[in-house]
């Protein structure tokens, strides 16, 4: 079963996934090189939204959790992609130390780690739990839901290494997002594999960076298939020194939302899509759904409320939102039984292995999905998503759908792949 459109401005996608199909061996070549010159990051989870006229990344994560939504039958790719993953960082790998969040009184999230724990063992890799929080002093268990249980253990640095007790691990596996900062324990570890690198954290890394890289990105992939790239790219603008506490930089904020409100407007009308704009103004760092706001006028920007003001000025960890990005809203119109789905598309290294549909029952098709009260469903992923069925009509086979989805989440990982050596402190400069 393939999620319902409910949209009659289907055309355009129909359109885009038939090009997508019949350029598939040039796509596939056109990645093959573009992974030549580039490293994908070790794994990331995209948010896609397919509008039915236009399916755009909104959404880039580079420490995904989640992965406890993905299927059974799914993990023998994720299985897979693991190994060549480590094979090309540490070929010799024997011990990983899997660094987790710190809030462990979640369970969907420790069923997360479990599934992260579970894929790299079969991976043949030894692995352990180290943690972040300070007030763990001693190995601490933590039974699940589904009668196993998890141990995290206190780190160890001794010396340049990072560890646990008797355990020296190769590689270390960051399922952390670092939004608090990068503490100290984590900085100079030159003899080991640090996965992501810290400035892939969200102490260091910015969504604009991205979807500037995404841009970039989404202008090549278009010129090979002969396409507007706007079809596949959310334009956006950014704002600095804003504090929603106090009302500072609100200017800023409404004349970048009046703008872009103004060029998707030229646009909409360019391919006759008779929808009001929005916009999304979100947090230029950070993630769980934290930090967001639509906005449809610009006038609506000098009535925010308090309670509005204080759920936008700090994210995750307390963080207190400084800078931000201002997105070309993208609405979903795929349902999911009456309610609002979007797709969220896996990958490790550069394969992609699987995704779910993010569904909100309470939100609207211009609101952010990643809210409580969303459920995950497994639903079209459940089916082959590497094998096209080419030769099916437009927009009913799930398959068709979910490559298209794999594809454009891959444009994103390849932006990520471009972000990150973009703003890589160690990278050598060539003059």
């Amino acid at each position: 079963m393939v999620p319902h459109l409910v949209t009659a401005l289907h055309g355009p996608i129909n359109d885009l996934e038939t090009r997508i199909l019949e350029s598939m061996p040039a796509i596939e070549r056109w990645f093959r090189l573009e992974w030549m010159e580039h490293t994908p990051p070790f794994y990331t989870s995209v948010d896609l939204r397919n509008a039915g006229f236009k399916l755009a990344p909104v959404d880039t994560n580079l420490f995904p959790g989640g992965w406890n939504n993905l299927t059974p039958e799914m993990l023998p790719l994720a299985v897979q992609a693991a190994m060549a993953a480590i094979e090309k960082i540490c070929p010799e790998a024997k011990n990983l130390l899997l660094i987790p969040e710190k809030h462990t009184r979640n369970m969907f999230y420790l069923m997360n780690v479990a599934r992260l724990k579970q894929i790299f063992t079969q991976a043949g890799l030894n692995v352990r739990l180290g943690t972040l929080d300070p007030d763990v002093k001693e190995p601490t268990s933590f039974d699940l839901p589904d009668g196993t249980s998890l141990t995290v253990e206190p780190l160890l640095r001794p010396s340049r290494r990072l560890g646990l007790k008797d355990f020296d691990p190769c590689t270390i596996l960051l399922n952390n997002d670092l939004s608090a900062g990068i503490p100290r324990i984590l900085q100079n570890l030159t003899e080991q594999y640090l996965l992501p690198p810290l400035h892939a954290g969200w102490a260091v890394r910015r969504k604009t960076n991205h979807f500037q890289s995404y841009e970039e990105v989404a202008k090549k992939f278009a010129k090979l298939l002969g396409m507007d790239p706007w079809l596949i790219n959310p334009m956006f603008n950014r704002c600095g020194e804003v504090s929603f506490s106090e009302s500072g930089g609100l200017e800023c904020i409404q004349s970048n939302v009046d703008a872009l409100l103004g060029k998707i407007r030229r646009k909409y009308k360019e391919y006759g899509i008779n929808e009001k704009p929005f916009v999304i103004v979100k947090a230029d760092n950070g993630t769980y759904g934290m930090g967001i706001m639509t906005v449809r006028d610009a006038k609506e920007l000098s009535e925010v409320n308090r309670r509005t003001r204080n759920k936008m000025s700090v994210v995750k960890d307390g963080q207190v939102v400084s800078e931000v990005i201002i997105q070309e809203g993208v609405p979903t119109y795929e349902r999911l039984n009456d309610a609002v789905a979007e797709p969220v598309v896996y990958m490790m290294d550069r394969y992609v292995v699987g995704g779910f549909y993010r569904v909100h029952a309470d939100r609207g098709v211009d609101e952010n999905l990643n809210a409580p009260g969303a459920q995950f469903v497994p639903l079209a992923f459940a089916q082959s998503h590497q094998l096209p069925k080419l030769g099916e009509k437009p927009g009913v086979s799930a398959p068709n759908r979910f490559y298209m989805y794999g594809v454009i989440a891959r444009l994103a990982m390849l932006a990520a792949s471009y972000e990150m050596e973009a703003t890589d402190p160690n990278a050598e400069v060539y003059e």
